[in-house]
């Protein structure tokens, strides 16, 4: 596969949702919350947004996702740039309702079985699969399995990716990166402050969930993250 950017400008930026970490004082208001979140994201002019909320119901991950598919239709439609909605490991959800990819897990389902799948149910040629990665061996097993990006990480110490390791660092990212032929997104404690440094090691692009989710100003934060670093 090759790569779906090549300049820091075309640089892909990922939200990866997570209602349960938001700064609600009642859980049942989360819902309502993320989806003003994703909102705002899609007005901001972010490329991709992941809907990755692992406890939702099929029923309530279709929802959610199909209201993230409306605002991005809408921002389109009013001359922003489409931002491209994604789901994590419900290749069902995604399907179902039109999404623009799906992303799997290293253990998820066997990329090359994704793909037959999509194939079978022909959602379009634009669909993508992603996965996530935490070796260098899994990068090329998802690249010979036929996905077409992954996420690489964790790069820098973050909460959320406690559970797959000590921190990866730039260097190894370099390294995947240079490895394979597909499209790369760092993740994991990604900033505003060492976007750059993952760029400059290869990657296509940063995903995250606190660098978007967190920021009270997401457009500006875009726009910083496209700015060029002399």
């Amino acid at each position: 596969m090759s790569r779906l950017t090549k300049s820091r400008s075309e640089a892909i930026f990922c939200y990866v949702t997570d209602r349960r970490i938001l700064p609600v004082e009642n859980p049942a208001d989360a819902s309502a919350e993320l989806s003003r979140r994703i909102e705002a994201a899609v007005a901001a002019g972010i490329d991709w947004i992941q809907i990755r909320e692992k406890d939702l119901s099929g029923k309530d991950c279709a929802a959610l996702t199909n209201h993230a598919l409306q605002r991005a239709a809408k921002a389109a439609a009013g001359g922003a740039t489409p931002a491209r909605i994604l789901v994590n490991d419900r290749l069902d959800v995604a399907l179902s309702e039109h999404a623009g990819g799906v992303h799997l897990g290293e253990h998820s389902l066997p990329v090359a079985e994704a793909r037959r799948l999509v194939s079978y149910c022909g959602p379009g040629k634009g669909f993508l699969i992603g996965v996530s990665c935490h070796s260098l061996e899994a990068a090329k097993t998802a690249q010979r399995g036929g996905a077409d990006y992954i996420f690489f990480g964790p790069v820098f110490a973050t909460p959320s990716k406690t559970a797959y390791g000590v921190p990866q660092g730039v260097a190894r990212l370099a390294d995947v990166c240079r490895s394979v032929s597909l499209s790369v997104l760092a993740i994991g404690g990604v900033t505003l402050e060492n976007t750059a440094s993952c760029l400059a090691a290869g990657a296509a692009g940063i995903a995250a969930i606190r660098l978007f989710q967190d920021a009270r100003d997401v457009k500006s934060l875009v726009q910083a993250l496209r700015e060029p670093k002399l």
